[in-house]
């Protein structure tokens, strides 16, 4: 056999024919069917997040004594004394929905509340929470929007910090009967007249009483309205200056309650 020389213009000799690979012939895939165009949804707009209401509605004739018109969440609001009147800024924001708790006033007249709003089936009773006072307020607060308390005893410094933060937290109204120190609104009745009372005897039918409010902040201007507190119907509306009767000073030492 005759052999090539190595020279140059010399290539070795590559055969085309293709032949089968060490890994075997590939399966041929299926061809994937076309999936339809989904159609283009319209962008829908972005909703506005509702602002958390800043005050518990009341009544509408407590409003203008209040700054905002209601009273503010996470505040303290006294009534120098437990009556009517608290139990008038208490129906209204229960009427409005809000959950109530009411501790440390066995005599609380439910009845007369319901007359202005209240609802029972929101309210809480406690009436007579002990010396666990101040732990009583403090659950109630954590589930009610508005708590009506009468403290059986100056609050401490202590137990009002405790209570003002769990207050904040949940963001609701505390209602104190009596004294509060640092309370952001304070609401007393300055004078009040009865009428319904005749030459010496009659019924006593609706009590018209001259209300001021006074704090801190907004509340700082105080601000005074003439209520009837109740009216004939039982109902808290306000009065005009014409209808407010002129109480007699010595008038009350002659007052004999009788039956009937």
């Amino acid at each position: 056999m005759a052999a090539r020389s190595a020279g140059r213009g010399w290539r070795p000799q590559v055969s085309e024919a293709p032949g089968p690979t060490s890994a075997g012939t590939l399966p041929v895939l299926p061809t994937l069917p076309v999936l339809p165009t989904l159609p283009v949804l319209p962008t829908l707009p972005v909703l506005p997040t509702l602002p958390t209401q800043p005050v518990l509605p009341v009544l509408p004739a407590l409003r203008e004594l209040l700054p905002g018109g209601g009273l503010a969440r996470g505040a303290v609001v006294t009534v120098a004394e437990f009556g009517l009147l608290a139990l008038a800024l208490a129906a209204g924001a229960s009427a409005d929905g809000a959950w109530c708790g009411i501790a440390g006033v066995p005599e609380a007249g439910v009845l007369a509340a319901v007359g202005l709003g209240l609802d029972v089936e929101r309210t809480l009773l406690v009436p007579d929470p002990g010396p666990a006072w101040a732990q009583v307020a403090a659950s109630l607060l954590d589930g009610c929007e508005l708590v009506l308390l009468r403290p059986p005893a100056r609050a401490p410094a202590q137990v009002r910090q405790r209570l003002e933060a769990t207050l904040r937290r949940g963001r609701g109204v505390l209602l104190v009967a009596g004294d509060w120190a640092g309370a952001q609104v304070r609401l007393r009745v300055l004078t009040r007249g009865w009428t319904g009372l005749g030459d010496g005897h009659g019924r006593l039918r609706a009590c018209c009483a001259q209300v001021m409010a006074d704090g801190r902040g907004e509340a700082a201007v105080p601000r005074t309205r003439w209520l009837w507190l109740p009216a004939e119907d039982g109902r808290v509306t306000a009065a005009e200056p014409a209808d407010v009767p002129v109480p007699d000073p010595g008038f009350a030492r002659h007052l004999q309650v009788v039956s009937g």
